[in-house]
């Protein structure tokens, strides 16, 4: 049985910020932001998180994260060229995946979604999941203030 998610915490608890414009790109035949994009915002936003938290620069060919899972709730439709921020902040991390929350804000405040991410840990040479490197753990728990 799946188990009900937390609530995202409130929005003083969040430390990161990832500014993203809304592009022409993001738009669909319905004149709004399709919903899709929104996965790319958070995905924006989540490997900023790293690459600013840790120094981690990417290469698919090592150790990385891969999506679990993702779910977004929406408030109200976003339109071209809205200026957003969104907020990341880790939540969990176990001991092969990381837990993810984000808050989607239009402008200086307005909420238009909230999502949450769960990341697994993955070698991808070998193309298998990984226990969470200690020093991820602890570069997180460092930036969060959160003994992981």
């Amino acid at each position: 049985m799946n188990k009900k998610p937390e609530p995202i915490p409130a929005r003083e608890n969040f430390k990161h910020i990832t500014n993203v414009e809304v592009r022409f790109a993001d738009m669909d035949s319905f004149g709004h932001v399709n919903n899709a994009s929104f996965l790319t915002f958070i995905e924006q936003a989540r490997i900023k998180y790293f690459d600013d938290i840790s120094g981690w620069h990417y290469d698919p060919s090592k150790e990385g994260v891969i999506l679990a899972h993702a779910s977004l709730d929406f408030v109200r439709p976003l339109h071209f060229k809205e200026k957003l921020s969104v907020l990341t902040l880790c939540t969990h991390v176990g001991t092969k995946s990381i837990t993810i929350v984000h808050r989607i804000i239009a402008g200086e405040k307005e909420e238009v979604a909230t999502a949450e991410s769960v990341v697994v840990a993955f070698d991808y040479s070998i193309m298998k999941s990984i226990p969470v490197p200690v020093k991820w753990r602890d570069a997180i728990g460092r930036y969060e203030e959160k003994n992981f």
